[in-house]
């Protein structure tokens, strides 16, 4: 995926919509498998939700929908009550794997990219742009990096210049596919502090990645994927041995504990993609 990103326009909201509907959305493969089958839900504002589930279960397939990166063989995707497609709210953060970086432009540069989605490819930056890209840096702790080229920072690092990005962009719905793989726990934990301070702005997080662990502690609700929606809502409600059996199958041991906890080996290499 190219660094230049997406071109959103600009529908409006409809009034007390979800920030995200599904309406039984089903994605089939040119061959006719399917990458999601029959999927329903709804996303409120300001909530931050977690995607989990084996590789190949939808994750990065669902991300995209939502994204209108891709458009459901059948149902609806609705994004503040309109067609998902081309919303300038929404801030989408690919896999790395996914994105050329060796792509030729600094920090400033990627985080302006999201101001291109407000201003549009013909206008020049100003004054105002400028600041709000600083500003976004400032936010994520990138300011200092600003002239450095994209491909030499770290992992963490990109995913927080993404994050930026979203943020200059004034993004309302933030999707990040995998944004934690591959990174130390320093570099996650910069990740949560900068996604606990954008509760105060009312983001909505959606994020795939395949640490139970972390999900179940980190995130108010959790979207357990196997093509199908498993379970959708508290982790407790969602994590359960029946599920976890129903998803993951022969990759996952559960194993119920004397205290009633279960300890969870996820033996499925972490590969990615649907």
């Amino acid at each position: 995926m190219p660094l230049e990103g997406l071109l959103y326009t600009h529908p409006a909201h409809r009034p007390n919509a979800p920030v995200v509907r599904l309406d039984h959305v089903t994605v089939r493969y040119n061959g006719g498998g399917a990458a999601l089958e029959d999927v329903s839900l709804e996303l409120a504002p300001g909530e931050r939700v977690a995607i989990v589930g084996p590789n190949g279960a939808g994750k990065s397939t669902l991300l995209k929908v939502i994204a209108g990166l891709l458009t459901p063989s059948t149902g609806a995707v609705d994004v503040y009550g309109y067609t998902a497609g081309g919303h300038i709210c929404i801030g989408y953060v690919p896999q790395r794997t996914q994105v050329d970086w060796s792509f030729p432009v600094t920090v400033a540069d990627v985080v302006m990219m999201g101001r291109v989605a407000r201003i549009g490819f013909l206008r020049q930056a100003g004054k105002n742009d400028w600041r709000l890209v600083r500003e976004s840096l400032a936010q994520v702790g990138m300011a200092d990096l600003a002239g450095r080229q994209i491909g030499e920072l770290s992992g963490g690092q990109q995913q927080r210049v993404f994050i930026a990005r979203a943020l200059a962009q004034e993004a309302e719905l933030l999707l990040m596919d995998e944004p934690l793989t591959g990174l130390d726990t320093p570099s996650q934990e910069a990740i949560f502090d900068i996604l606990d301070g954008l509760r105060a702005r009312r983001m909505t997080v959606l994020l795939s990645t395949h640490d139970l662990h972390l999900a179940a502690d980190r995130f108010d609700r959790l979207m357990l994927l196997k093509v199908r929606l498993v379970g959708f809502g508290a982790a407790a409600a969602v994590l359960t041995p029946a599920n976890l059996r129903l998803a993951y199958g022969a990759q996952m041991t559960v194993i119920a504990t004397p205290e009633g906890a279960l300890v969870l080996e996820d033996t499925c290499c972490e590969g990615h993609e649907d």
